[in-house]
This record gives structure tokens, C-alpha cells and sequence, in this order.
């Protein structure tokens, strides 16, 4: 299992508590069989087999980025804590802010941006490779 950490904007910290939002309760996990991902009080968990792309995104600016947030243009989730981030592509749509909603993608502001983007890339190249 890798873990990555989200990256927070000092001046954000204070309203990102208001949904339990902080360091130890933010986090992407990516495993050989699941993509989990925790902001605070919500949560997403898919299969990695789901994962369709990842790829880095931003910078936005901080008051369209900061904490849980739905796109009208396509119902993306984001999950943001800076401004910029990595959005993750599904095959199936996920549930990730409401009960009855379901996103396309999720775009989280984790540190390592590059890090995530090649823990996903590396799982569809393992995967193509054995035919999972």
C-alpha cells in the first residue's frame, strides 16, 4: 500500500476543519486492489480495475479548490486542500460527497502529485502486462 498525503495551504487549515478535515484525516491510499481515499468525514473506495486515468491538474484558484466541492460542468468531486491536484478518471462513476450522487472523476490536492499519478500509471501497466 502507498499512502499520499494532502497538501494544505496554511491559510486554509481553519475552514477545512469544518468538514474534520486535516493531516491525519486526509489521505489517498492506493493498493494492488483498491483506491481509498478519506477527507475528513467522507470517504470513496473503488477497485483499482475502475481506475481509468490520472493525470495532474491546476492550479486553480484557492476559492473554486478549497474542500469538498461538485463540478456543474461534468459532477467531478474534488476533494481540495491547495490548489492544485491530481484527477482521477473512473470507468463506472463513484460516490464520494453524496449518497445519491456519483462522479466520472475525483480530483484530489495531494503533496505528491507526480507520486499518485505514477502509482496509477503503474497499476495499468502491471495490469495490461498480466491481463487483470
Amino acid at each position: 500500500m502507498t499512502r499520499f498525503d494532502f497538501d494544505f495551504l496554511p491559510s486554509a487549515r481553519r475552514l477545512l476543519l469544518l468538514w474534520g478535515v486535516g493531516p491525519s484525516t486526509a489521505y489517498v491510499e492506493v493498493t494492488d486492489t483498491e483506491l481509498r481515499v478519506r477527507f475528513g468525514i467522507l470517504s470513496m473506495t473503488t477497485p483499482m480495475t475502475n481506475v481509468a486515468s490520472a493525470e495532474e491538474v491546476g492550479p486553480f484558484k484557492a476559492y473554486r479548490a478549497l474542500g469538498p466541492r461538485m463540478s456543474l460542468a461534468d459532477t467531478g468531486a474534488t476533494f481540495g486542500t491547495s490548489t492544485r491536484g491530481v484527477c482521477i478518471r473512473f470507468h463506472e462513476p463513484v460516490k464520494a460527497l453524496f449518497p445519491k450522487a456519483i462522479h466520472p472523476g475525483l480530483t484530489v490536492t495531494v503533496a505528491d502529485r507526480a507520486g499518485l499519478v505514477a502509482a496509477i500509471t503503474d497499476y495499468e501497466k502491471r495490469s495490461n502486462e498480466t491481463g487483470v
